[in-house]
């Protein structure tokens, strides 16, 4: 095997390794209320309180490329992630995350908006989760690589 098979099993290890820590985070911070869902509900969760948002998850389907305002808005809010130190994540699969949120895609009759997801700490919460670690870690060392925003692919389950 080369070099480059082997790095390559690494990357996907890697990745799988941090797909699986992103849906442990949100699985663990959703009954904790420490989920806030929606690019508007996220506006105000960081203009009220950014110093306990601890993970920002910009979420595209295929279909929203094309959504010239969505990308507005995620273009303001990674220049406020960035400014405030808060982690980003770029994931292409909404119905996957709303899945991973056990439905939360669904509110009534009416689909949520899972474009944005911050996941917050409780001023009083010593809340140490090892898969959050874990992804902060991967965001961390890909702004090493240059790359601010990573992307994970979401994969269906």
């Amino acid at each position: 095997m080369t070099f480059e098979e082997l790095n390559g099993d690494y990357s996907i290890e890697r990745m799988d390794s941090v797909i699986k820590a992103l849906e442990e985070v949100l699985r663990s911070a959703l009954p904790q209320g420490c989920v806030t869902v929606g690019v508007y509900e996220a506006a105000k969760s960081l203009n009220v309180d950014p110093d306990n948002v601890v993970l920002c998850i910009l979420a595209t389907d295929d279909d929203d490329v094309k959504d010239v305002a969505l990308q507005i808005h995620f273009t303001l809010i990674q220049a406020f992630c960035c400014e405030n130190d808060i982690n980003i994540l770029r994931v292409n699969n909404t119905r996957r995350l709303a899945h991973i949120l056990g439905g939360a895609g669904v509110h009534g009759s009416e689909q949520m908006d899972l474009h944005c997801i911050l996941v917050t700490v409780p001023h009083a919460s010593t809340w140490k989760n090892p898969a959050l670690g874990k992804v902060n870690r991967f965001c961390r060392e890909s702004r090493c690589m240059d790359q601010w925003v990573p992307i994970i692919n979401l994969p269906e389950r």
